[in-house]
């Protein structure tokens, strides 16, 4: 019997660390294909999808090291990866889970240099041998970007059924402005993030990270049962 969805759910994390190991067309074509059966509704499919490998993925790590050596803390864009200024429970999720990283790797907090050396790898996509990015059109709605999700999350858990792993990476929200243009995008779409697509290293100490999760009780009312 093959890898249940429960089973998928429950081995996928954020992978940080790739084999040097191809993934070929074919494979991304049967993942997105298979992916394409996601919910959206009104069937309006708000997705595209940009899959990147090969000398592709160095001249995107050049894009982002221009970039951000001229403005470290990226492009502007209206839509932030995050709210300016988090508020609890959110602030310490996001606190104990950026800990929880580091400390794997053994950097200290005060190590800002180090710490900003793993980030950068984002960039490099953690070594992974493809990438995909995903567009949506700039006028969609908030229903429009779950949509775009739950196709994300179905190749995520796809990937992890045919052996692969995969890191979503909202770190490329801060170069939309310069994906834009070197994608070639209408002047309506918008890259919303990248996703890092390989094989996991299973010796990398970062690849044993495994974030909490509130337990049921804690995010749901359940009424008339």
């Amino acid at each position: 019997m093959g890898l249940s969805v429960a089973g998928a759910l429950a081995q996928r994390i954020s992978t940080r660390a790739f084999l040097d190991k191809p993934v070929s067309e074919n494979l991304i074509r049967e993942i997105l294909d298979a992916a394409r059966r996601a919910p959206s509704g009104g069937n309006l499919q708000p997705w595209k999808v940009i899959a990147a490998g090969g000398d592709e993925l160095p001249a995107l790590t050049a894009l982002a090291q221009r970039v951000l050596s001229e403005n470290p803390t990226g492009e502007n864009t209206d839509r932030p990866v995050y709210p300016s200024k988090l508020w609890e429970p959110y602030r310490t999720r996001r606190f104990e889970a950026g800990e929880e990283l580091y400390g794997k790797l053994e950097i200290p907090r005060e190590d800002k240099g180090a710490r900003l050396t793993q980030f950068w790898k984002n960039y490099e996509f953690f070594g992974a041998p493809a990438a995909l990015f995903f567009v949506i059109e700039e006028e969609m709605g908030h229903g429009q970007w779950a949509h775009l999700g739950m196709f994300m999350q179905s190749i995520a858990l796809l990937l992890e059924e045919r052996g692969l792993a995969s890191c979503m990476q909202e770190a490329w929200g801060i170069l939309r402005p310069s994906l834009k243009s070197h994608f070639g995008l209408a002047d309506s779409e918008m890259v919303y993030c990248g996703m890092a697509v390989g094989y996991a290293d299973p010796d990398a100490v970062i690849n044993r990270v495994r974030t909490a999760r509130e337990p049921v009780d804690a995010f749901t009312e359940f009424r008339g049962f």
